[in-house]
């Protein structure tokens, strides 16, 4: 049975919150009664191009979370930027006290072919979606062991289950986000931390309208083109993302450590 305060007195920490299934996310464990540490780059970044999260962004989550009634601390940083995170972690047990939650949302995503990226295409990539979350988790994972408990749920995607054609970096930063995640499960079980990887199919949120942008389409023309859903949807919303990482942030899902949670349509069993 779900509490719908089930998260109250507990401190979630999220990597890319400014916006989207980070947003989303923020919102709906404050909803849980969970107060929040949101991180975000909150500023442009030269690759991929489109437009990322906002301090404005980072300001009204925060206004959202204390209208709902849960505290919400903002840190404007990189995830390839071990001083800012780790400030933001400190700073997060310096005003909340602890960490249970760790959403490593934070990521990027860009079309091209393998052979046709520049060097510094691929290190963006790779930096961000995988080196962020490990250099996020190994600050925030020592908070955890002292605790004796947490949750780590990290954002891949079904590009961590499958290849994809003109997305081999994006792939393989998200395979590798898988075998990280696994590799965690092993590290921290003993220590009562459990971590999961989720792989959602295309999720609508800004990410999905400026890839669209720098592909000259229309979101549903992209999604068109590659998705591919079983289910007579051209996406998931980031609502439903932000309820599969409050269950398996959940003692609903206690024993869940280890795996992969796929909320992907259908797309893999086509």
């Amino acid at each position: 049975m779900t509490d719908e305060r089930e998260f109250e007195g507990k401190v979630a920490f999220i990597t890319g919150a400014a916006h989207g299934q980070g947003r989303a996310t923020a919102l709906a464990l404050a909803r849980a009664g969970a107060n929040v540490a949101a991180f975000d780059v909150a500023g442009p970044l030269a690759y991929p191009g489109y437009e990322m999260g906002s301090g404005e962004d980072l300001s009204s989550l925060q206004e959202e979370c204390r209208k709902i009634g849960a505290e919400c601390l903002t840190f404007e940083g990189d995830v390839r930027d071990d001083a800012a995170v780790t400030a933001a972690v400190s700073g997060t047990t310096a005003s909340l006290g602890r960490i249970d939650i760790l959403f490593n949302n934070a990521g990027i995503c860009a079309y091209g072919y393998s052979h046709e990226l520049s060097e510094d295409e691929w290190d963006a990539m790779i930096d961000i979606n995988l080196k962020g979350a490990w250099l996020v988790g190994r600050r925030v994972i020592p908070v955890m062991i002292e605790q004796g408990s947490g949750v780590i749920i990290n954002n891949s995607s079904i590009a961590g289950l499958r290849g994809m054609g003109r997305l081999s970096h994006y792939a393989a930063s998200k395979w590798g986000l898988t075998g990280l995640s696994k590799s965690w499960a092993l590290e921290l079980a003993g220590h009562g931390i459990r971590v999961i990887s989720i792989h959602p199919t295309g999720v609508n949120t800004p990410m999905n309208d400026g890839l669209a942008a720098l592909e000259g389409a229309t979101p549903q023309e992209i999604a068109e083109r590659s998705a591919g859903n079983l289910l007579p949807v051209p996406w998931v919303e980031a609502e439903d993302v932000a309820e599969a990482v409050l269950f398996l942030a959940s003692d609903r899902a206690r024993y869940v450590t280890g795996s992969e949670f796929v909320l992907d349509a259908g797309l893999l069993s086509r």
